[in-house]
């Protein structure tokens, strides 16, 4: 296998509050809900840097598609990391998560490895890090 992603979808309660969340709130790019015409096929998908796409699809469609039972989100299962190029930028995306009615798990903070970073969860529980990582700065745009 060729380590490759090229989307990952996360499981949402409310495609419509979710589209808002991450369109509106984070200001992530989106066409919107596409596929409303197939039985299961609601989506809405994001495109980020590096060809990469965040989707957002209901969590029943999610199971059914799968075949597996639907179970409860759990915030600690795993982590999306969004890297920053300085720690202003952690307190601004922060800060914009904030508003767009995040909740913020963890305040921004010096880190053990001399980065600085926070955590929130989205309406559906998912967990987000916002980092800034002195040996890891994000190529520029």
């Amino acid at each position: 296998m060729k380590p490759r992603i090229s989307a990952i979808t996360l499981a949402v309660t409310d495609l419509e509050r979710s589209l808002a969340f991450y369109r509106d709130g984070l200001g992530l790019p989106t066409k919107g809900i596409v596929g409303r015409e197939f039985a299961h096929g609601a989506v809405a998908f994001f495109d980020l840097l590096g060809g990469l796409r965040l989707a957002i699809w209901a969590q029943d469609d999610l199971a059914h598609d799968s075949g597996l039972p639907k179970t409860p989100t759990s915030s600690t299962s795993f982590s999306i990391g969004h890297n920053v190029a300085s720690r202003e930028e952690v307190d601004e995306a922060m800060n914009k998560a904030n508003g767009a009615g995040a909740d913020i798990v963890k305040s921004p903070q010096n880190t053990f490895y001399s980065g600085y970073a926070g955590y929130f969860r989205d309406p559906d529980g998912h967990l987000w890090e916002v980092v800034w990582n002195p040996a890891s700065i994000p190529a520029p745009e």
